[in-house]
């Protein structure tokens, strides 16, 4: 595991508290149990709730 992805897993949903999973495209973590989408702005995540978008995102086709 690299040092990054360790950092991001200490990551929590500012909202409930839950477990993020991180967004390539565009670049970002969606917490799935609030629906929400928070966003990487000039490398730093945005974790601000007021900020989040709805997840998924408009164009953005989920799998599963």
């Amino acid at each position: 595991m690299t040092q990054q992805q360790s950092l991001i897993d200490l990551l929590a949903c500012p909202k409930c508290r839950g477990k993020l999973t991180h967004e390539a495209q565009p670049e970002g973590f969606v917490c799935a149990a609030c629906r929400l989408f928070y966003a990487v702005d000039d490398g730093l995540p945005n974790m601000l709730i007021d900020d989040a978008k709805p997840w998924p995102l408009p164009g953005k086709e989920t799998t599963g």
